[in-house]
Parts: C-alpha cells; structure tokens; sequence
C-alpha cells in the first residue's frame, strides 16, 4: 500500500506479462472501468491502471490504451510518469509524431526509470513511420543502466535501430548479444530476436547485390 510509482510500475508491468504468457491476462480479470473511475482509492486504482494498461500495451492495442488514459483525470496522471510514459507508448505506436513530446515530457520526470525506458522503447520501436526513429531508439538505449550492455530486450532494440541505419555488423553484434542475454524458457521472446537476426542478415544480402553498374551497394 506504501508502493511508489516506480515500484508498482516494476511489479505490474512484470505480472502483466507473466499473466499474459499464463493466459491469465488482465484483460480478462480486470474492466476498463478499473483504468478510468478512482474506485476504492488511489493505490488501488494505479495498480489497476498499471496492470490493465501494460496489458493493452503487450497486446500492442494503441488506441485502447489512447482512450482510457484520456478518461483518467490529469492530476492523478501527473504524479504516475508511468501512465504517462503508457500514453506515450500509445501515440509513439502509431507513429504519431506528437508522441514525441509525450515522450520527451516523461523522460524530463521520469529520471531515466527503467520499466519507463522500456516503455518509451517499445513505442518507438513499434512506430515504424517516426521521424527520427532508429536514433531515438538508440538514444533511449543508452540511457538505461550501462547503456543496456546487460539488458536483451535493450540490444534487441538496439539491433533493429542498427539494421536501420544500415551498420549491419554492429546490428549482428547487438542481436547475437541478446540471445545470449536472453533467459531460457523466453519462448515468444527468443522468437523474435531471431526474426531480427534473419532481418539483420536478409538486409545486408540486398547490399550485395550489384548495381547496375556491376559493384554491390554495401559500405
């Protein structure tokens, strides 16, 4: 009951997840109704709002998290960066490009939280058409604890932002980085990094293929 912001945001985002892979999630257990009405008190209703929220967040359903947080009153919002940094996974997400300045009001309140990075990353990430992306993404990294060297889903991110940029080799070093950081039984997750891998490796293929002129594009 005594659970500061960041201290719920670390505990839900996690059981939000495990819940989820479980198929257990939030979803079903909680209302929408527990996101938006104060309910028994403020403790309780940001743990709901956290848990429900993060919920929508790895079902990446934007526009439900967009429409409840609007819902919840601004000064409960003001004093939970997390929800915040919800709001701005939401618009970042949809490459919304005003979710930047969400993004950038969060990292301002925010002092470089954790949980809250890997939120504004996984928007970022997920927003395809931002303006900027790739250097965001990799901006984001390095201001999680030692540059997220320790950190798979920070060099999963990172690897994709690489890829972008075309720096394929270093995009190799990060993603073959987070499978070894990865802990075993991360199924889903394990998935993915290897998607990125084949990603990485498919796009530096297409850079050795000549050109017109006979030389491969790669640098």
């Amino acid at each position: 009951m005594d659970a500061t912001w960041q201290e719920s945001a670390e505990v839900c985002a996690d059981v939000a997840w495990q819940a989820r892979a479980a198929g257990n999630s939030a979803l079903v257990l909680l209302a929408p109704e527990d996101v938006t009405d104060p309910g028994p008190g403020p403790v309780i209703w940001r743990t709901h709002r956290h848990l429900y929220l993060s919920a929508l967040r790895y079902d990446f359903r934007c526009r439900s998290i967009e429409s409840l947080v609007n819902q919840v009153l601004l000064p409960e919002l003001n004093a939970d960066p997390y929800s915040w940094a919800l709001y701005a996974f939401a618009r970042l997400g949809q490459s919304r490009s005003d979710g930047l300045a969400v993004m950038e009001r969060v990292l301002n309140t925010a002092a470089d939280h954790p949980k809250t990075l890997h939120v504004l990353l996984h928007g970022v990430w997920l927003g395809g058409l931002l303006p900027g992306r790739a250097d965001a993404l990799l901006a984001l990294v390095d201001r999680l604890p030692h540059g997220g060297e320790d950190d798979p889903i920070a060099q999963f991110r990172k690897a994709s932002a690489l890829r972008a940029l075309g720096r394929f080799r270093q995009a190799h070093r990060a993603i073959e980085r987070a499978l070894e950081l990865l802990p075993s039984g991360e199924l889903a997750v394990h998935a993915d990094l290897v998607r990125e891998h084949a990603l990485i490796t498919a796009a530096y293929d297409l850079t050795q293929l000549p050109h017109p002129g006979g030389k491969p594009t790669s640098q």
